[in-house]
């Protein structure tokens, strides 16, 4: 199961990854002590999700067996504000 193995801190923000790619993606955030974040995201698939300002999503791309970091994302990039957050629920 791909799951957080904790909340995020209390100053976690609300952030949005788009996977503009045609390649299913798994993104993680490694970089926080003691809390752990994977998902699988699918071509065209929007994530949100919370996470501290200070965490970096990782963005794996490629077969099951062999997968490799093709970039990373800091979340303070990645953060919704609430009028993107509004203007993302009128598309």
């Amino acid at each position: 199961m791909l799951s957080s193995t904790a909340h995020p801190p209390s100053e976690a923000a609300l952030c949005c990854y788009v996977n503009a790619t045609a390649h299913t993606e798994i993104v993680r955030i490694t970089n926080i002590p003691h809390w752990y974040f994977e998902r699988v995201v699918f071509p065209g698939q929007r994530l949100i999700f919370e996470a501290p300002a200070i965490a970096k999503l990782e963005i794996h791309t490629g077969m099951a067996i062999s997968s490799i970091l093709s970039e990373t994302i800091d979340c303070q990039e990645l953060q919704l504000t609430s009028s993107s957050a509004a203007s993302d629920s009128l598309a």
